[in-house]
C-alpha cells in the first residue's frame, strides 16, 4: 500500500507509480482531455517510454522536449511551449503532466499556471532533489538572467507521484544534489531527521527518507502557504546559495543547486556562529559533514562584490535590507535575519576562501 501525504489541495503519493491512483486520476478526471507530457533530454530517454507503455491512457498524448539545463529555466523557453500548446489548441480543462527534475517541475508548473491563467499539471519527479524539493510545496518558476526563480507563482499541482524506481536512472552527483535538501529540512525543523541522514550518507537513501523529509517541508508549508512567515525557513542556506548559482550560471564552472545549497548552509552556519546565534562546535560539526558529502569551492575576493550584488537581489529582500535564515541549534532557526555587507565578506573569506 503506498503512502499519502495529504497537502493544501492535492495529495502526494510515494511508492511504484503503478500502484498508485495514477491511472484513476487519468481515467475519472481526463478521459476526454488532451494531455501533454514535459520532458527533458534525460527523462525522455529513461523515463517517458515505461509512463507511456504502462498506461494506454498517454497514447495519445503530445510530448514536449524541454532543454536540460538550469541555464534554460527561462522564459524564452516557455514561450515556445505555450506557443506549441495553442498550436495543439491545448484547452483549460486539459492536463500537462511533468515528468522529471528540478527545472522541468519548476518550469512546468510555471508553463501550466500562465497558460490560459491556468491549467491543471501533474508531477512526477524523476531527481531525488525534485521529489523532497522542487515538487513539493506550489512554486513554480523561472529563472531571470542570473537571478534564481525570480519570475513565478503559487500553483499547486492536482497531485505528485514519488516513485523511488525513477532514482535508479540518477547518477550520483544528483543524488547529492538533492541530498543537500534534505540535510536542510533536517537541520531547520527535526534534528532526528538530520541525524538519520548523515549516520546513512546520500548512498543509502530509501523511500522512508524521503517521505519523513517531504513530511517536514509539507508541514511547513502548510502552515504558511504564500511564504509569509514560517515557510521562509525552508530558505536556509539559500540567500548564500541562490547567489554562488547565480555567480557560477554565467561561468564555465556551473554548481547544481542542491551544491550550491550545501556551500550555502555552511556559509549561513558559520554566519549564525558569527552572530552568537550558536556556539562554533556546531558549525564545525555541519563543516565536517557538509565537507565529506560535497566539494568545497574558493570564490576569489575580487568576486565577492559580485555575490553580494546577486545577494541584493534575492526575492526573500525586503526594504532593501538581506534577509536570510539562521540556525540557533541543529533543528530550529529563525527567519528574516539582517546581515550586511561586512559579514558577508567575512564569511565568504573564511568559509570559502
Amino acid at each position: 500500500m503506498n503512502k499519502i501525504i495529504k497537502a493544501k489541495d492535492y495529495s502526494i503519493e510515494f511508492g511504484p507509480l503503478l500502484d498508485s491512483n495514477f491511472q484513476n486520476l487519468l481515467t475519472q478526471n481526463y478521459l476526454n482531455s488532451k494531455i501533454i507530457i514535459l520532458v527533458d533530454e534525460n527523462t525522455h530517454e529513461y523515463c517517458l517510454e515505461y509512463l507511456i507503455t504502462n498506461y494506454p491512457e498517454l497514447a495519445d498524448a503530445e510530448v514536449m522536449l524541454l532543454p536540460e539545463g538550469e541555464e534554460n529555466k527561462v522564459m524564452e523557453v516557455c514561450f515556445q511551449v505555450w506557443e506549441a500548446l495553442s498550436e495543439y489548441k491545448v484547452s483549460r480543462k486539459d492536463l500537462i503532466i511533468n515528468l522529471g527534475g528540478g527545472v522541468v517541475t519548476d518550469m512546468g508548473g510555471f508553463i501550466a499556471s500562465i497558460y490560459k491563467r491556468g491549467i491543471d499539471f501533474i508531477n512526477i519527479p524523476t531527481s531525488l532533489l525534485a521529489m523532497v524539493d522542487a515538487s513539493i510545496g506550489g512554486k513554480t518558476g523561472i529563472d531571470l538572467g542570473s537571478y534564481k526563480n525570480q519570475l513565478g507563482v503559487f500553483s499547486n499541482p492536482k497531485a505528485i507521484f514519488i516513485d523511488e524506481s525513477f532514482l535508479q536512472t540518477l547518477p550520483k552527483e544528483e543524488i547529492q544534489n538533492g541530498f543537500a535538501e534534505m540535510l536542510k529540512h533536517g537541520l531547520i525543523k527535526d534534528k532526528n531527521h538530520w541525524e538519520k541522514l548523515v549516520s546513512l550518507s546520500k548512498d543509502k537513501i530509501n523511500l522512508d527518507l524521503i517521505y519523513d523529509s517531504v513530511s517536514l517541508k509539507n508541514e511547513i508549508v502548510l502552515a504558511d502557504p504564500n511564504e509569509k512567515n514560517e515557510r521562509k525557513k525552508l530558505n536556509f542556506g539559500h540567500t548564500f546559495g541562490h547567489a554562488i548559482e547565480g555567480f557560477f550560471l554565467e561561468t564555465e564552472q556551473q554548481l547544481k543547486h542542491g551544491h550550491a545549497v550545501a556551500l550555502g548552509i555552511l556559509c549561513e552556519t558559520y554566519l549564525s556562529y558569527l552572530k552568537g546565534k550558536i556556539d562554533i562546535a556546531i558549525y564545525n560539526y555541519i563543516h565536517e559533514i557538509i565537507e565529506s558529502e560535497f566539494n568545497l569551492i574558493s570564490i576569489q575576493e575580487g568576486d565577492y562584490d559580485a555575490i553580494i550584488s546577486l545577494m541584493q537581489q534575492d526575492k526573500k529582500n525586503q526594504e532593501n535590507k538581506i534577509l536570510c535564515v539562521l540556525l540557533t541549534e541543529i533543528g530550529k532557526c529563525e527567519f528574516d535575519q539582517e546581515i550586511n555587507r561586512e559579514e558577508i565578506i567575512e564569511v565568504l573569506s573564511e568559509v570559502l576562501s
